[in-house]
């Protein structure tokens, strides 16, 4: 691949392609937001609670987190674009399902279980294939801004569009939105080709992935616990790292045995990407956290009706807006580390200020300022967190760090959810909102520290595109602006 100085001007098959990538994002980060402010409805129409909405919202996301990497890694084997599509058909059923769902069990299988594998299965592709078909630096940023855009609109502005739906129709034509705007994906996604074969003899490592997902699970099952019974929380987490450490000891033992794993531990030697995936995690549990935990408090404590809240969220969403769609621009002015750190500034500071705000002032708008600097900061670092990952590696190891990328985000909107809203349904009073904004913006200072610590300037490049020292003949791909990274040499395919 060659870095083109002045990439041609995109083609109407091309923004097809795009928009159905993007579309893609849009949706599952709505999904992961849009029940937030159904949590009245909902636990009227199916005779459940709020913590029984949390619990299939939260398991939504975890279920995305657990099964991402294993998505990722089936791209390989059966091909990008047709794991897009399977992906894109369960999430359908999925939301059909939930559509009709006459009690709280079908609305899980249909949202947390059928939508949560649909996600694992259509995400890891749309990043895998952005990074393949826009080669050029520019035209690469430009199209992760684009969906990282409409990814972070459609978290942040999925309360606003749920909340009207609820009103105007009912909650359940919620979820039959989402299945008409796969129907729409399904058809712009005729134009999407994929760049590289699938190898059907690709192994694939069943044991690694009941492994991390069932460790994963556990971890963020014992978070959920933690309002009920603090022993079984503790018994759960701690199980759940002993299952992590198996799954990374079995993998350590495969790659020595000259087996292929289900993630490389190569993966996790570069310091740049482990610093961008923390910060990614960081950034999606702010979000969602925020989300829920907002939501919530405006439903149950303050008696909001859902458009009501929804509009409230409007502030987050035109911050993430003007942000996120300005991604290329000011890619350009400035580098990725000033970009994520400025990001996690804004969105602590916004955390600050809401929760001041709302404890001084009873009226709506008091929850505006800090939703619009939440907005404007996480719009400004979540295609640079991105950038900074998926750049790290050559094409040969695309499915397994897209895999690995989108579940650590999507783990991060799991323990968003998980712990603020633990917080929140232990006690729902003024108290108990304040402590979990404070949690989320003490977390926020940590993803903020680890922001601090990438690189100032990218790395050398040897003439010609090779990475200094690479060897003769080695062909490079190069980063996105500013990455911190030096280019990747190719690989040869791994069997």
């Amino acid at each position: 691949m060659t870095d083109r100085a002045a990439p041609a001007k995109a083609t109407p098959g091309e923004r097809r392609v795009l928009a159905a990538l993007a579309l893609a994002q849009f949706i599952c980060s709505f999904a992961g937001s849009n029940m937030n402010v159904m949590i009245n409805d909902i636990s009227r129409d199916l005779g459940t609670t709020v913590q029984g909405v949390q619990i299939s919202i939260t398991l939504f996301l975890l279920v995305m987190a657990a099964l991402m990497i294993p998505g990722g890694k089936l791209t390989d084997r059966y091909g990008r674009k047709r794991c897009f599509l399977t992906g894109l058909v369960v999430y359908a059923v999925g939301a059909l399902l939930c559509a009709a769902a006459p009690g709280l069990g079908v609305l899980i299988l249909g949202n947390s279980i059928l939508e949560g594998v649909g996600t694992a299965l259509l995400i890891p592709p749309v990043y895998i294939l952005t990074t393949l078909l826009y080669p050029d630096v520019t035209s690469r940023a430009r199209a992760f801004g684009v969906i990282m855009a409409l990814g972070g609109i459609g978290a942040a502005a999925g309360p606003l569009i749920g909340g009207l739906i609820t009103t105007a129709v009912s909650w359940r034509a919620a979820f039959v939105f989402q299945a008409l705007v796969i129907a729409v994906i399904v058809g712009l996604s005729r134009r999407v080709r994929d760049p590289l074969p699938p190898d059907p003899e690709r192994p694939f490592d069943t044991g690694g992935a009941v492994l991390s997902a069932t460790g994963l699970v556990l971890i963020v099952m014992g978070i959920l616990a933690a309002d009920n019974d603090l022993r079984l929380m503790i018994a759960l987490i701690l199980l759940g790292a002993l299952v992590l450490a198996w799954f990374f000891r079995s993998t350590r033992a495969k790659e020595r045995a000259g087996r292929e794993p289900l993630l490389s531990l190569a993966l996790f030697r570069d310091r740049t990407s482990n610093l961008g995936l923390v910060t990614q995690n960081v950034q999606w549990l702010l979000l969602m956290g925020t989300s829920f935990t907002v939501a919530a408090y405006l439903q149950v404590v303050r008696g909001y009706d859902a458009v009501r809240t929804g509009v409230i969220f409007t502030a987050a969403t035109l911050g993430l807006l003007l942000t996120s769609l300005s991604a290329e621009r000011l890619a350009e002015r400035r580098s990725q580390r000033t970009l994520i750190m400025a990001g996690f500034t804004l969105s602590v500071a916004g955390v600050a200020v809401l929760v001041a705000l709302v404890a001084a002032f009873s009226t709506p708008w008091a929850f505006v300022p800090g939703l619009l600097l939440i907005g404007l900061g996480l719009g400004v670092m979540l295609t640079p967190s991105v950038n900074v990952v998926q750049s790290s590696f050559p094409e040969e190891q695309q499915g397994e760090i897209s895999g690995l990328s989108r579940s650590v985000s999507n783990l991060g909107s799991s323990f968003g959810t998980a712990i603020a809203g633990t917080i929140l349904v232990a006690g729902l009073t003024k108290g108990a909102y304040a402590a979990a904004m404070i949690t989320l913006a003490v977390i926020g200072l940590a993803g903020l520290a680890a922001a601090a610590r990438l690189p100032r300037a990218p790395g050398r490049t040897a003439p010609g595109g090779a990475p200094s020292g690479a060897a003769p003949g080695t062909e490079a791909r190069p980063p996105l602006p500013d990455s911190g990274q030096p280019p990747a040499p190719r690989r040869p395919h791994r069997a």
